[in-house]
């Protein structure tokens, strides 16, 4: 009786959801009946190594007449169990598989999915002004540098703006590790930091720099004392003030400054500012060995230069200044320039 109550249990744990395991099962019993009824009958031409292959035309109704049943039977035993069982049984299986890529592809828009990522951009939080526009300039960016994956990562309750295009996450906090370990955080090679608080944003950054100090990390906040505070704690953190204050009071000054800063910025149209390492192994050169081939050979213009490497570009510098491997340097042109050959350039 307790064996009976356990099978009971087990079957009904199994059943009741229908999962993968039922369906298994259940596609065995009835390949395994069906192949005894049909041995028990005579069906000697059916039941040998084209088996299978019959049961599955025939229980899919596609019956392509080549091997059928010829006892009366057989005949009996396959109009009345192996195809209605058939039918039931290939509807199940095609509705579960169907249901089961609906899940996964369901899962993906909610943020729950795994994610397997490198070497990518993690766009930390939501502001309802921002972040939609920021992840399509950071796609378009992403396009022309290597084609790195972009992956947005929130608390809040909302499902993927751009599905298709970004991966997505969704946490219960920014301050745990699960939903951001989801995010791939330890090996993402950018973190951007832009929550609808600055408080937030500042929680936030302190949690993903404790997780991965080595990425380059932007942090947005209003509030310039917060931007100090966390440079204290994380000093690599690059962060980004508002600064539509002082465009306002450039534009009275200088007319059209508002729209030249918009076009610099903008990666899908016009002149953009871009940036390139100088390759190791490259003897130093000078901004002037550098600025007139940029201008002459690519249509680009060197604008800043970035000598130790510490994040604080050195703006039009002068044309004498000295250059050498592993600076920045800073330029404008109409598209990101992958190879320049610097070769060419050192013998100038």
């Amino acid at each position: 009786m307790l064996v009976f109550k356990g099978l009971r249990k087990l079957i009904y744990r199994h059943f009741k959801k229908m999962k993968w395991q039922a369906v298994f099962a259940l596609l065995l019993l009835y390949s395994a009946s069906s192949w005894l009824l049909l041995y028990l009958a005579g069906e000697t031409n059916l039941t040998g190594q084209d088996y299978l292959y019959w049961l599955l035309v025939t229980a899919s109704t596609v019956g392509y007449g080549d091997l059928s049943p010829q006892t009366p039977l057989g005949k009996t035993l396959v109009g009345f169990y192996v195809i209605p069982f058939g039918l039931g049984m290939f509807a199940l299986t095609v509705g579960k598989f169907a249901a089961f890529s609906a899940f996964q592809w369901r899962k993906g828009v909610m943020g729950l999915k795994e994610l397997d990522l490198h070497d990518h951009i993690v766009v930390v939080g939501w502001n309802e002004q921002r972040t939609l526009p920021l992840l399509k300039l950071l796609k378009t960016e992403a396009r022309q540098n290597l084609n790195r994956d972009i992956c947005l990562c929130v608390a809040e309750e909302m499902e993927n703006p751009l599905p298709g295009s970004i991966e997505f996450v969704r946490t219960l906090s920014l301050n745990g590790e699960a939903g951001l370990k989801r995010a791939d955080i330890e090996d993402a090679s950018t973190i951007i930091i832009d929550c609808a608080q600055d408080d937030q944003t500042l929680s936030a950054a302190l949690n993903l720099y404790n997780l991965n100090s080595t990425a380059h990390m932007i942090a947005y906040f209003r509030d310039e004392s917060l931007s100090k505070l966390l440079k204290q704690h994380c000093p690599t953190i690059e962060c980004t003030p508002s600064v539509s204050t002082e465009m306002m009071v450039k534009s009275a000054m200088d007319p059209g400054s508002s729209i030249l800063h918009h076009e610099l910025l903008n990666a899908s149209t016009g002149m953009t500012q871009f940036s390139i390492v100088v390759p190791e192994k490259l003897p130093e050169i000078t901004v002037r060995d550098l600025y007139v081939p940029l201008k002459e050979n690519y249509g680009a213009t060197l604008i800043a230069v970035d000598l130790d490497s510490d994040g604080k570009p050195e703006v039009n510098p002068s044309l004498e200044q000295r250059i050498k491997a592993g600076c920045t340097v800073y330029y404008i042109a109409e598209s990101r320039l992958k190879t320049l050959d610097w070769a060419a350039i050192a013998q100038r």
